[in-house]
């Protein structure tokens, strides 16, 4: 079974003795859970959930997913297991205007070199799951932005990836359409066997992880504060 460890993770800037961001980070996930971190500006959310991805170096520790020492990798190896292992969900959506829907959910296959025809077939199942079905050939000008991020979610999930990182996915919807977007993304990582681990600054869309912890330069601790919030509640002005 694939299980997230994560031991000591240290990261600074310059001299990461002098100026560490945060130092001692511990989690460990197994498949099929989820976790919300949040923290104030600046402490290094975005930064820890890179290093995870091994999009950016960090200064100690280790990170293993399943049996993969992602920290002990060449940049060419993290590279192809992100193709293989890792999902994706920002804040932007990074759906190609060139690509139908279709074609921007299987891109995950398309680098795996799976076959045009098994990757288009998978790509629709995808997008149906996500209520978009007959959509697949549909361009993404034509689309909202809850719509949009559903395509990143079904782009995400389509690979059946280990891991799915989410930064900010919700922070350019409006909250009718976030809380739609969350219960999918959740739901996807579940049904998935995955491992999700939520970034944001929102309590609502915390509340949909299965623990909420939050990140400080000493690493991360109970968001006792942050948890248990009822989704259904009032935003949050």
């Amino acid at each position: 079974m694939t299980m997230l460890v994560i031991e000591n993770l240290s990261k600074g800037f310059g001299d990461a003795l002098e100026r560490p961001l945060f130092e001692r980070v511990s989690l460990r996930l197994e498949p099929g859970e989820s976790v919300a971190i949040m923290g104030e500006s600046g402490v290094g959310k975005s930064t820890l959930l890179n290093c995870i991805a091994g999009l950016e170096s960090v200064d100690g520790g280790r990170i293993r997913i399943g049996t993969t020492e992602l920290t002990g990798l060449s940049e060419d190896a993290r590279a192809e297991f992100r193709r293989r292992a890792l999902g994706f969900v920002f804040q932007a959506f990074h759906i190609l205007p060139h690509l139908t829907l279709a074609q921007n959910v299987a891109l995950p296959l398309w680098l795996l070199e799976r076959d045009e025809t098994s990757a288009d077939r998978r790509a629709r199942a995808m997008l149906a799951r996500v209520g978009l079905e007959r959509r697949g050939d549909d361009w993404p000008r034509h689309l909202s932005g809850g719509e949009m991020q559903r395509v990143a979610i079904a782009r995400a999930l389509v690979h059946d990836p280990q891991l799915v990182l989410c930064d900010e996915p919700t922070g350019n919807l409006d909250p009718e359409r976030a809380a739609s977007v969350l219960e999918l993304l959740f739901e996807g990582i579940q049904d998935a066997g995955a491992i999700g681990i939520l970034v944001t600054h929102s309590h609502k869309a915390a509340a949909y992880a299965d623990q909420v912890l939050r990140l400080t330069r000493a690493g991360l601790v109970a968001a006792h504060d942050a948890w248990p919030i009822d989704p259904s509640a009032p935003t949050e002005p």
